[in-house]
């Protein structure tokens, strides 16, 4: 028997759409899932979105306001995909109205605000889900189960790097994500986190870095109205850039390896170049988002001119096998949101957590503070509880 969980999605730009696709694809990939979301509410507050919103994907009703969701008995499960800024202050009150919750990363703006919601989750006894969407890509899983199995011997050193070009345009328009009370760190942030996630996920837990930051653009138009994603303003009013553009990061793991973290969000000429490299003492992995389902591997005793071969995911990796039926068949961004749904919902249905937590979100966002007080110390520091 399948009983229904009444869901609602708070923030509906981008990101609340894909959460919504998610919840509605997972009758179709998981049917034995044990709970069927149901969409009751979207909460906007712009006007007219979140009637837009149900009216497109089926809600049973609309709001502006937040807080009607907290006290909605019909909800049981929260999408939190509204700006940074506010995940604190509705991720902490969503859990303490006793809703599980799926939240968006970075969690809030610091370490501080992530550790924020992780305490109000685990003291209300609800479940919670953070959107580090790239480690649950079926290739990821197997590169971590790779190394974790040894397959490239003790691992020496890794590269994350994140590279795009969604603000590189001069002409984008100064948003809440450049400003430092709302959009906090910057590119840190908003692809760093997913870089630090993947880091831990692969490799263990950091213990210090050292890091460089730059602004590149450092005026943008201010909107004149509204805006979602990356839109384009120009004619109006110039503003400062108060966050980061652009970081570099030096790391060294608890397990004695050392790694490079770099991400920049102005990349003329690069869309969503994501991934990793990691080396060992017998091998190597390689992995690029823009070829998701598969990954290069080198391993062997030969050490000197080792071949690398490419290997092309299928169902014994990861969830691919809810998906499609053989390897080298293509999976693609918003089925990484549906596995995220999926792991949220089975995690309330079996009262554990599966997948990335509010935890794994405060270890990221002390990598992320981290970061930050390096740039501004020009030193190496130690990460909080690494």
């Amino acid at each position: 028997m399948v009983d229904e969980l009444g869901v609602a999605v708070v923030g509906f730009g981008w990101m609340g759409r894909v959460h919504t696709q998610a919840y509605a694809r997972l009758p179709h990939h998981y049917p034995r899932l044990p709970l069927r979301p149901r969409l009751v509410t979207v909460a906007e507050e712009v006007p007219g979105r979140a009637e837009e919103a149900a009216e497109r994907f089926g809600f049973a009703s609309v709001t502006r306001d937040w807080r009607e969701v907290a006290a909605d008995p019909r909800v049981r499960a929260v999408s939190v995909t509204a700006p940074n800024f506010l995940h604190r202050e509705i991720g902490v009150a969503m859990a303490e109205a006793g809703k599980h919750i799926w939240i968006e990363k970075p969690v809030g703006l610091t370490a501080e605000d992530a550790r924020a919601v992780a305490d109000a989750v685990a003291g209300a006894g609800v479940q919670g889900a953070v959107g580090f969407n790239y480690r649950n890509a079926p290739a990821v899983e197997a590169a971590r189960d790779l190394i974790a199995d040894g397959g490239i011997g003790a691992v020496t050193h890794a590269r994350v790097r994140l590279f795009s070009d969604y603000a590189a345009h001069p002409d984008s328009a100064l948003t809440w994500r450049y400003e430092r009370e709302r959009g906090g760190s910057g590119v840190l942030g908003d692809l760093a986190s997913h870089g630090a996630d993947l880091a831990r996920f692969l490799l263990g837990e950091i213990v210090s870095l050292t890091a460089d930051t730059a602004v590149f653009v450092p005026l943008r138009a201010r909107p004149a109205g509204a805006t979602a994603g990356h839109t384009l303003a120009s004619g109006g009013a110039p503003g400062p850039v108060e966050n980061e553009d652009y970081v570099s990061c030096l790391l060294r793991f608890a397990s004695g390896a050392r790694g490079v973290l770099e991400a920049c969000r102005v990349s003329v000429g690069e869309q969503n170049g994501y991934g990793f490299e990691v080396h060992g003492t017998k091998g190597a992995v390689f992995w690029d988002f823009r070829r998701m389902n598969e990954f290069g591997v080198s391993r062997g005793t030969t050490y000197q001119d080792q071949p690398v071969s490419t290997v092309y995911v299928g169902p014994g990796a990861g969830e691919f096998a809810a998906f499609q039926p053989g390897a080298a068949n293509a999976m693609g961004y918003d089925d990484l949101k549906v596995i995220e749904a999926y792991r949220f919902v089975r995690s309330i249905a079996e009262g554990r957590p599966y997948g990335a937590t509010p935890t794994d979100a405060v270890r990221a966002a002390a990598v992320l503070d981290a970061m930050a007080r390096s740039a501004q110390q020009r030193s190496w520091v130690d990460v909080a509880g690494g």
